[in-house]
């Protein structure tokens, strides 16, 4: 790329600025999708009635998952899109496409009412939502990166999965004071309407602070930017990295699916735990996550990417399995928590970690596209597919604690991606990127 002058280059004004601004964006994305989670049983009877609640729940789950299949489309179309155009505004365009899904969702009939139809609208405003959801948070990762001091891009680029455990905190919060408030009947019945309504009144708010959002000087300095079928090609040409980014990031997805959307459900309809304790959890595990995210993204500014995520990965792979069976032995709130807050841990510690490594690994001239494109994939086929799998592995193998075996293959794939990403002090993108 041809790089103008420096001194012609406008510079960020404020880094905290452009971080609340970036980020603000996922704080909606994440809302939604934890608010579908949590109420996947509601959801479920409302929209997708069958023969038992397992059927019924796993129909909402697989809507959920086909949605997140619309990411990688989202990633390639839109990532294109932000190579060639902007950060700024094409962020700006994905939260209008993630803001149309969620009205839809949010204000869409019951099956008693419009039938067959219900359905097909939820199903469409998840289409959208996934295919806004493609390029958010890569498009929120390379802008973090991009605006990064020098030495601090892994602590940059961890705020943007930071700032997706607000969202899980305001909506845990706001479920628990439903809870609270009104009786479980008239909660399943339309009560858990009204936090996605709430979530309808941010978007203007969310609009505004996007609206304000700069540049990135690194995307500025570039006097030529590739087309869109220059981006096609590149993507496709680099993918064997966009192939190892995916295994990368999928110990990320389905570690934070797994916390945060099936929890809650996993708490109340496996283990048997009242709804305001499944939602303490929840959003102590936000807490938690919001803490961990720089921490790691700190730590392997420090001593390297490669250790921080073998490490982590090993981790899961060992302990995710004893872990859910002592839990499921003798289920109580306080062993919830514990091995929640353990899977908050390594969720956090990998997150903040992997978000820098991912930005670093992919070309830069088509960073948002192969940065999308591979945390899409995780998402899309591994990660929101984690609350669907969880409840066919135990409906299927009849053992509570089988969603470990989901997590485990998340870590096994992990590991498989540092140690050949990693190989030999280098990493691969540094080996084998291949130009537009």
């Amino acid at each position: 790329m041809v790089q103008a002058s420096g001194s012609e280059i406008p510079q960020i004004k404020s880094r905290v600025g452009a971080i609340l601004r970036a980020t603000s964006g996922n704080f909606l994305e994440q809302f939604d999708f934890f608010l579908f989670g949590f109420y996947a049983s509601a959801i479920a009877k409302a929209f997708f009635p069958a023969q038992n609640e397992t059927a019924a729940l796993l129909n909402a789950f697989g809507v959920f998952w086909l949605g997140a299949l619309m990411r990688p489309v989202g990633a390639i179309v839109l990532g294109a899109y932000i190579d060639r155009i902007g950060r700024r505004q094409g962020l700006i365009v994905t939260l209008g496409i993630m803001a149309i899904g969620t009205v839809v969702i949010a204000f869409c009939p019951g099956y008693e009412t419009i039938g067959i139809a219900a359905p097909i609208i939820v199903l469409l405003g998840r289409l959208l939502q996934g295919f806004s959801a493609g390029v958010e948070l890569g498009g929120v990762s390379v802008y973090l990166a991009e605006i990064a001091t020098p030495g601090n891009r892994g602590f940059y680029t961890s705020f943007q999965s930071s700032s997706q455990q607000v969202a899980i905190f305001v909506a845990a919060i706001l479920g628990y004071v439903l809870s609270e408030v009104m009786p479980a009947e008239t909660v399943a019945a339309w009560g858990w309407r009204i936090p996605f309504f709430i979530g309808c009144l941010i978007i203007p708010f969310i609009f505004v602070l996007r609206r304000t959002l700069e540049e990135t000087p690194e995307f500025l300095a570039m006097k030529k930017h590739p087309s869109a079928s220059e981006v096609f090609a590149s993507a496709m040409a680099n993918w064997r990295i966009v192939i190892l980014g995916m295994m990368m990031a999928v110990l990320t997805t389905t570690t934070f699916y797994f916390v945060t959307v099936y929890t809650p459900t996993f708490g109340k309809t496996v283990l048997k735990l009242s709804t305001p304790d499944a939602l303490l959890v929840t959003l102590l595990v936000a807490v938690a996550n919001f803490i961990w995210n720089p921490v790691g993204g700190a730590l392997s500014d420090r001593i390297g990417r490669k250790p921080v995520l073998l490490a982590i990965a090993c981790l899961s792979l060992v302990t995710a399995y004893p872990a859910l069976h002592w839990l499921i032995a003798a289920p109580s709130f306080g062993k919830m928590l514990a091995v929640e807050m353990m899977f908050a841990f390594y969720f956090g510690v990998y997150s903040g970690t992997m978000l820098g490594a991912l930005v670093e690994v992919v070309p830069a001239h088509v960073r948002t596209t192969c940065f999308s494109l591979a945390f899409a994939l995780a998402a899309g086929l591994f990660g929101t597919f984690t609350p669907f799998a969880s409840t066919w592995l135990i409906d299927h193998t009849g053992d509570k604690a089988s969603p470990a075996y989901w997590l485990m293959c998340a870590a096994a794939l992990g590991i498989i991606a540092a140690l050949t990403i990693y190989r030999g002090g280098e990493t691969i993108a540094t080996r084998e990127a291949v130009p537009a």
